[in-house]
Protein backbone atom coordinates (compact mmCIF):
# COMPACT_ATOMS: atom_id res chain seq x y z
CA UNK A 1 0.00 0.00 0.00
CA UNK A 2 1.61 3.51 -0.71
CA UNK A 3 1.05 6.40 1.58
CA UNK A 4 -0.98 9.11 -0.28
CA UNK A 5 -1.28 12.66 0.54
CA UNK A 6 -3.81 13.57 2.99
CA UNK A 7 -6.39 16.01 1.44
CA UNK A 8 -8.45 16.19 4.92
CA UNK A 9 -6.03 18.33 5.84
CA UNK A 10 -5.29 21.90 3.94
CA UNK A 11 -1.75 21.91 2.18
CA UNK A 12 1.35 24.53 2.76
CA UNK A 13 0.26 25.31 -0.63
CA UNK A 14 -2.94 26.94 0.30
CA UNK A 15 -1.77 29.42 3.63
CA UNK A 16 -0.28 32.28 1.55
CA UNK A 17 -3.80 32.53 -0.78
CA UNK A 18 -6.34 32.02 2.04
CA UNK A 19 -4.38 35.16 3.99
CA UNK A 20 -4.71 37.29 1.16
CA UNK A 21 -8.28 35.90 1.33
CA UNK A 22 -8.97 37.16 4.41
CA UNK A 23 -7.39 40.49 3.53
CA UNK A 24 -10.14 40.70 0.72
CA UNK A 25 -7.25 40.89 -2.11
CA UNK A 26 -9.36 40.23 -5.31
CA UNK A 27 -8.29 36.57 -6.97
CA UNK A 28 -7.83 34.72 -4.27
CA UNK A 29 -9.77 32.10 -2.64
CA UNK A 30 -9.71 31.13 0.91
CA UNK A 31 -8.86 27.55 1.24
CA UNK A 32 -8.26 27.63 5.04
CA UNK A 33 -10.64 29.31 7.58
CA UNK A 34 -8.78 32.16 8.60
CA UNK A 35 -10.63 35.36 10.42
CA UNK A 36 -11.42 37.98 7.82
CA UNK A 37 -11.14 41.99 7.19
CA UNK A 38 -7.35 41.56 7.86
CA UNK A 39 -5.29 44.86 7.10
CA UNK A 40 -1.77 43.16 7.53
CA UNK A 41 -0.63 40.33 7.93
CA UNK A 42 2.90 38.07 8.40
CA UNK A 43 3.22 34.34 6.83
CA UNK A 44 6.08 33.30 8.97
CA UNK A 45 8.09 30.32 7.53
CA UNK A 46 10.41 28.45 10.10
CA UNK A 47 12.45 26.15 8.42
CA UNK A 48 12.16 22.11 9.85
CA UNK A 49 9.24 22.91 12.25
CA UNK A 50 7.52 19.82 12.20
CA UNK A 51 4.30 19.25 14.27
CA UNK A 52 5.84 16.16 16.00
CA UNK A 53 8.63 17.91 17.03
CA UNK A 54 7.23 21.26 18.45
CA UNK A 55 4.69 18.83 20.67
CA UNK A 56 7.59 16.77 21.63
CA UNK A 57 9.34 19.90 23.01
CA UNK A 58 6.58 22.16 24.01
CA UNK A 59 8.37 22.94 27.24
CA UNK A 60 10.83 24.78 24.61
CA UNK A 61 8.00 26.66 23.00
CA UNK A 62 5.84 28.24 25.30
CA UNK A 63 3.93 31.27 23.49
CA UNK A 64 3.71 28.85 20.19
CA UNK A 65 2.36 25.99 22.17
CA UNK A 66 -0.26 28.50 24.06
CA UNK A 67 -1.33 29.95 20.42
CA UNK A 68 -2.05 25.77 19.34
CA UNK A 69 -3.77 25.37 22.41
CA UNK A 70 -6.09 27.87 21.52
CA UNK A 71 -6.45 26.61 18.49
CA UNK A 72 -4.62 23.81 16.79
CA UNK A 73 -4.33 23.28 13.53
CA UNK A 74 -2.03 21.26 11.26
CA UNK A 75 -1.57 21.07 7.34
CA UNK A 76 -0.07 19.14 5.31
CA UNK A 77 3.63 19.90 3.40
CA UNK A 78 3.33 17.54 0.20
CA UNK A 79 6.28 15.92 -1.95
CA UNK A 80 9.18 16.01 -1.58
CA UNK A 81 8.60 17.35 2.37
CA UNK A 82 12.27 19.62 1.37
CA UNK A 83 12.88 23.60 1.67
CA UNK A 84 12.58 23.73 -2.60
CA UNK A 85 9.55 22.57 -2.65
CA UNK A 86 8.02 24.07 0.24
CA UNK A 87 9.16 27.63 -0.21
CA UNK A 88 7.60 27.14 -3.62
CA UNK A 89 4.42 25.71 -2.25
CA UNK A 90 4.32 29.45 -0.43
CA UNK A 91 5.25 31.54 -3.05
CA UNK A 92 3.11 30.10 -5.63
CA UNK A 93 0.05 28.63 -3.99
CA UNK A 94 0.70 25.50 -6.03
CA UNK A 95 1.51 21.60 -5.54
CA UNK A 96 4.86 20.29 -6.63
CA UNK A 97 3.31 18.82 -9.83
CA UNK A 98 2.56 22.56 -10.64
CA UNK A 99 5.53 24.47 -9.60
CA UNK A 100 7.86 21.68 -10.61
CA UNK A 101 10.52 22.56 -7.94
CA UNK A 102 10.17 18.45 -7.16
CA UNK A 103 13.26 18.30 -5.10
CA UNK A 104 16.69 19.18 -3.41
CA UNK A 105 17.96 18.06 -6.65
CA UNK A 106 16.78 17.48 -9.83
CA UNK A 107 17.05 17.13 -13.80
CA UNK A 108 16.39 19.80 -16.35
CA UNK A 109 16.21 18.14 -19.92
CA UNK A 110 19.47 20.79 -21.12
CA UNK A 111 21.05 21.39 -17.91
CA UNK A 112 21.52 17.55 -16.46
CA UNK A 113 20.87 17.80 -12.35
CA UNK A 114 21.27 21.34 -10.26
CA UNK A 115 20.64 22.03 -6.82
CA UNK A 116 17.78 23.57 -6.32
CA UNK A 117 18.93 25.71 -3.02
CA UNK A 118 22.05 26.30 -5.08
CA UNK A 119 20.98 26.99 -8.17
CA UNK A 120 24.00 25.38 -9.54
CA UNK A 121 25.32 21.52 -10.97
CA UNK A 122 24.43 19.00 -9.06
CA UNK A 123 27.04 17.36 -7.41
CA UNK A 124 28.83 20.50 -6.75
CA UNK A 125 32.09 18.25 -9.13
CA UNK A 126 30.45 19.23 -12.21
CA UNK A 127 32.33 23.03 -12.81
CA UNK A 128 28.84 24.66 -14.92
CA UNK A 129 29.02 27.45 -12.06
CA UNK A 130 26.10 29.83 -11.53
CA UNK A 131 23.38 28.42 -13.47
CA UNK A 132 20.77 31.58 -13.49
CA UNK A 133 21.99 33.32 -16.54
CA UNK A 134 21.99 30.43 -18.97
CA UNK A 135 18.39 28.98 -17.03
CA UNK A 136 16.73 31.47 -15.80
CA UNK A 137 14.73 30.97 -12.43
CA UNK A 138 12.19 32.41 -14.07
CA UNK A 139 11.63 30.33 -16.71
CA UNK A 140 12.32 27.19 -14.38
CA UNK A 141 8.98 28.38 -12.40
CA UNK A 142 7.15 30.53 -14.91
CA UNK A 143 3.60 30.44 -13.02
CA UNK A 144 3.38 33.67 -11.48
CA UNK A 145 3.67 33.90 -7.46
CA UNK A 146 1.15 34.75 -5.23
CA UNK A 147 3.42 37.32 -4.44
CA UNK A 148 3.25 39.48 -7.95
CA UNK A 149 -0.48 38.56 -8.30
CA UNK A 150 -1.50 40.37 -4.94
CA UNK A 151 1.01 43.33 -6.03
CA UNK A 152 -1.15 43.46 -9.48
CA UNK A 153 -4.22 44.01 -7.30
CA UNK A 154 -3.04 46.71 -5.37
CA UNK A 155 -1.14 44.80 -2.19
CA UNK A 156 1.82 45.66 -0.77
CA UNK A 157 4.31 42.29 -0.44
CA UNK A 158 7.01 42.22 1.45
CA UNK A 159 9.80 39.37 1.57
CA UNK A 160 12.09 39.04 5.11
CA UNK A 161 14.37 36.28 4.65
CA UNK A 162 18.28 36.24 4.44
CA UNK A 163 20.45 39.24 3.14
CA UNK A 164 22.40 36.31 1.20
CA UNK A 165 18.85 35.05 -0.69
CA UNK A 166 18.31 38.15 -2.50
CA UNK A 167 18.71 37.67 -5.62
CA UNK A 168 19.02 34.01 -5.53
CA UNK A 169 18.39 31.76 -8.17
CA UNK A 170 15.06 29.92 -5.80
CA UNK A 171 14.14 33.69 -4.20
CA UNK A 172 13.53 34.88 -8.08
CA UNK A 173 11.61 31.06 -9.21
CA UNK A 174 9.49 31.27 -6.03
CA UNK A 175 9.10 34.43 -4.28
CA UNK A 176 9.47 36.83 -6.48
CA UNK A 177 6.77 40.14 -6.70
CA UNK A 178 7.36 41.79 -3.26
CA UNK A 179 9.99 44.00 -1.84
CA UNK A 180 12.60 41.99 -0.55
CA UNK A 181 14.14 42.76 2.70
CA UNK A 182 17.05 41.13 3.45
CA UNK A 183 18.13 40.63 7.23
CA UNK A 184 21.10 39.02 9.33
CA UNK A 185 19.72 37.79 12.41
CA UNK A 186 16.91 37.94 14.44
CA UNK A 187 16.67 40.77 15.55
CA UNK A 188 16.49 42.61 12.31
CA UNK A 189 14.23 39.52 10.95
CA UNK A 190 11.88 40.51 14.02
CA UNK A 191 12.44 44.16 13.38
CA UNK A 192 11.38 43.91 9.81
CA UNK A 193 8.31 41.76 10.03
CA UNK A 194 6.90 44.15 12.87
CA UNK A 195 7.01 47.65 10.81
CA UNK A 196 6.05 45.44 7.62
CA UNK A 197 2.80 44.17 8.99
CA UNK A 198 1.94 47.57 10.71
CA UNK A 199 2.41 49.31 7.49
CA UNK A 200 -0.19 46.98 5.96
CA UNK A 201 -0.18 44.60 2.87
CA UNK A 202 1.20 40.97 2.89
CA UNK A 203 4.43 39.83 4.86
CA UNK A 204 6.43 36.90 4.24
CA UNK A 205 9.68 35.91 7.05
CA UNK A 206 11.56 32.97 6.57
CA UNK A 207 14.21 31.94 9.91
CA UNK A 208 16.05 28.61 8.66
CA UNK A 209 18.56 27.90 11.64
CA UNK A 210 16.37 25.65 13.35
CA UNK A 211 16.64 23.17 10.19
CA UNK A 212 20.31 23.85 9.97
CA UNK A 213 20.65 22.63 13.39
CA UNK A 214 18.40 19.78 12.95
CA UNK A 215 20.61 19.35 10.11
CA UNK A 216 23.88 19.02 12.13
CA UNK A 217 23.32 17.98 15.30
CA UNK A 218 19.89 16.45 15.06
CA UNK A 219 16.23 17.28 15.75
CA UNK A 220 15.09 17.27 19.40
CA UNK A 221 19.32 17.73 20.17
CA UNK A 222 20.07 20.39 22.64
CA UNK A 223 21.43 22.87 20.18
CA UNK A 224 18.26 22.16 18.33
CA UNK A 225 15.98 22.95 21.56
CA UNK A 226 17.84 26.20 22.46
CA UNK A 227 17.09 27.29 18.63
CA UNK A 228 13.75 26.75 19.60
CA UNK A 229 13.59 28.64 22.12
CA UNK A 230 14.88 31.48 20.68
CA UNK A 231 12.43 31.20 17.84
CA UNK A 232 9.88 30.94 20.67
CA UNK A 233 11.11 34.30 21.67
CA UNK A 234 10.95 35.83 18.06
CA UNK A 235 7.17 34.84 17.75
CA UNK A 236 6.20 36.33 21.08
CA UNK A 237 7.59 39.50 20.14
CA UNK A 238 5.68 39.61 16.48
CA UNK A 239 2.71 38.70 18.47
CA UNK A 240 3.01 41.55 21.04
CA UNK A 241 3.32 43.95 18.17
CA UNK A 242 0.41 43.10 15.75
CA UNK A 243 -1.68 46.25 15.29
CA UNK A 244 -5.61 46.17 15.11
CA UNK A 245 -6.27 43.70 12.45
CA UNK A 246 -3.13 42.10 11.67
CA UNK A 247 -2.50 38.87 11.27
CA UNK A 248 0.31 35.98 12.06
CA UNK A 249 0.45 32.75 10.63
CA UNK A 250 3.42 30.65 11.60
CA UNK A 251 4.08 27.80 9.44
CA UNK A 252 6.87 25.23 8.54
CA UNK A 253 8.25 23.37 4.71
CA UNK A 254 8.51 20.36 6.81
CA UNK A 255 9.56 18.43 10.03
CA UNK A 256 12.50 16.40 10.04
CA UNK A 257 13.78 12.34 11.42
CA UNK A 258 16.93 11.49 12.55
CA UNK A 259 18.74 8.75 10.51
CA UNK A 260 19.64 5.63 11.64
CA UNK A 261 22.90 4.99 10.85
CA UNK A 262 22.31 1.30 10.23
CA UNK A 263 19.40 1.81 8.01
CA UNK A 264 21.64 4.21 5.24
CA UNK A 265 22.68 2.73 1.92
CA UNK A 266 25.42 4.55 0.16
CA UNK A 267 24.39 4.71 -2.92
CA UNK A 268 27.51 5.35 -3.95
CA UNK A 269 29.12 2.27 -2.59
CA UNK A 270 26.22 0.15 -3.99
CA UNK A 271 27.17 -1.60 -7.66
CA UNK A 272 22.82 -2.70 -7.62
CA UNK A 273 21.91 1.12 -6.93
CA UNK A 274 23.99 2.29 -9.96
CA UNK A 275 23.46 -0.23 -12.58
CA UNK A 276 21.49 1.14 -15.62
CA UNK A 277 21.26 4.92 -13.82
CA UNK A 278 22.56 7.70 -15.73
CA UNK A 279 22.11 10.16 -12.88
CA UNK A 280 20.71 10.42 -9.30
CA UNK A 281 19.11 13.40 -7.46
CA UNK A 282 16.79 14.16 -4.47
CA UNK A 283 18.60 13.87 -1.00
CA UNK A 284 18.76 10.72 1.66
CA UNK A 285 14.86 10.45 1.98
CA UNK A 286 13.43 11.54 -1.49
CA UNK A 287 15.77 10.48 -4.46
CA UNK A 288 14.85 11.02 -7.76
CA UNK A 289 16.45 8.10 -10.12
CA UNK A 290 17.02 8.50 -13.94
CA UNK A 291 18.11 5.81 -15.41
CA UNK A 292 19.67 4.61 -19.12
CA UNK A 293 17.16 3.97 -22.17
CA UNK A 294 14.94 0.85 -21.93
CA UNK A 295 16.37 0.10 -18.00
CA UNK A 296 14.06 1.81 -16.05
CA UNK A 297 12.33 -2.15 -15.57
CA UNK A 298 15.72 -3.28 -14.40
CA UNK A 299 16.54 -0.49 -12.32
CA UNK A 300 13.24 0.08 -10.41
CA UNK A 301 13.26 -3.96 -9.72
CA UNK A 302 17.09 -3.80 -8.42
CA UNK A 303 16.43 -0.64 -5.95
CA UNK A 304 13.09 -2.52 -4.70
CA UNK A 305 15.29 -5.55 -4.16
CA UNK A 306 18.27 -3.78 -2.38
CA UNK A 307 16.01 -1.27 -0.48
CA UNK A 308 13.73 -3.58 0.56
CA UNK A 309 11.27 -2.13 3.12
CA UNK A 310 13.90 1.32 3.93
CA UNK A 311 12.11 2.79 1.25
CA UNK A 312 8.82 2.87 -0.77
CA UNK A 313 10.08 2.34 -4.69
CA UNK A 314 8.01 3.43 -7.39
CA UNK A 315 8.16 4.36 -11.05
CA UNK A 316 7.38 8.22 -12.26
CA UNK A 317 4.13 6.58 -13.31
CA UNK A 318 2.85 5.02 -10.30
CA UNK A 319 4.32 8.00 -8.05
CA UNK A 320 2.42 10.28 -10.07
CA UNK A 321 -0.99 7.96 -10.12
CA UNK A 322 -1.07 8.10 -6.15
CA UNK A 323 -0.88 12.17 -6.19
CA UNK A 324 3.10 12.74 -4.60
CA UNK A 325 3.25 15.13 -6.32
CA UNK A 326 -0.38 16.51 -6.56
CA UNK A 327 -3.66 15.71 -8.25
CA UNK A 328 -2.35 17.76 -11.72
CA UNK A 329 1.46 17.15 -12.88
CA UNK A 330 2.48 19.48 -15.79
CA UNK A 331 3.92 18.30 -19.11
CA UNK A 332 7.09 20.57 -18.07
CA UNK A 333 7.36 18.89 -14.66
CA UNK A 334 6.85 15.03 -15.68
CA UNK A 335 10.42 14.99 -17.15
CA UNK A 336 11.93 16.47 -13.73
CA UNK A 337 10.92 13.56 -12.19
CA UNK A 338 12.92 10.64 -11.54
CA UNK A 339 12.24 7.31 -13.76
CA UNK A 340 12.57 5.48 -10.23
CA UNK A 341 11.16 7.48 -6.90
CA UNK A 342 12.60 5.88 -3.97
CA UNK A 343 10.68 7.27 -0.60
CA UNK A 344 12.77 6.25 2.41
CA UNK A 345 10.77 5.11 5.60
CA UNK A 346 11.25 5.05 8.82
CA UNK A 347 14.77 5.84 9.56
CA UNK A 348 16.32 4.97 6.88
CA UNK A 349 18.32 7.28 3.97
CA UNK A 350 19.68 6.70 0.90
CA UNK A 351 23.13 8.62 0.68
CA UNK A 352 26.11 9.30 -1.95
CA UNK A 353 29.47 9.73 0.35
CA UNK A 354 31.22 10.06 -2.87
CA UNK A 355 29.34 12.84 -4.65
CA UNK A 356 27.53 14.10 -1.98
CA UNK A 357 30.12 14.13 1.59
CA UNK A 358 28.54 17.20 3.24
CA UNK A 359 24.80 16.07 2.71
CA UNK A 360 25.85 12.15 3.41
CA UNK A 361 26.69 12.93 6.96
CA UNK A 362 24.33 15.25 8.27
CA UNK A 363 22.04 13.34 11.22
CA UNK A 364 18.62 15.10 10.75
CA UNK A 365 17.30 14.43 7.09
CA UNK A 366 13.45 15.15 5.39
CA UNK A 367 11.89 14.54 2.35
CA UNK A 368 9.77 11.29 2.75
CA UNK A 369 6.01 10.66 3.20
CA UNK A 370 6.08 10.33 7.59
CA UNK A 371 4.25 12.15 9.47
CA UNK A 372 7.33 13.42 10.82
CA UNK A 373 7.91 15.18 7.84
CA UNK A 374 4.72 15.73 6.45
CA UNK A 375 2.86 17.29 8.86
CA UNK A 376 3.66 20.65 10.07
CA UNK A 377 2.13 23.41 12.40
CA UNK A 378 -0.23 26.71 11.21
CA UNK A 379 -0.11 28.59 14.41
CA UNK A 380 -2.27 31.78 14.69
CA UNK A 381 -2.48 34.84 16.14
CA UNK A 382 -4.44 37.44 15.51
CA UNK A 383 -5.82 41.20 16.87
Amino acid sequence: MLPRPDHSLPHLADVVPSVLAAMRVPGFDAIVDLPGDRSGACVLLIDGLGTELLDAHAEDAPVLTELRERDRRDIHVGFPSTTAAGLAAIGTGCRSGEHGMVGYTFRLPEAGVINALRWRAHPASRDEGDLRLAFPPEQVQPKPTAFQRAVTAGTTVTVVSGAEFSGSGLTRAVLRGGQYVGVHALGDLAAEVRQAVGGGGLCYGYHGQLDMLGHLHGPGSLAWRMQLRQVDRLVESLVEALPPGGLLAVVADHGMVAVDPEEVVDADACAELTEGVREIGGEARARHVYVEDGAAADVLAAWRETLGDRAWVVSKDEAIAAGWFGERVEDRVVQRIGDVVAAARGRAGVVRRSYEPLESRLIGQHGSLSTAEQLVPLVLAYR
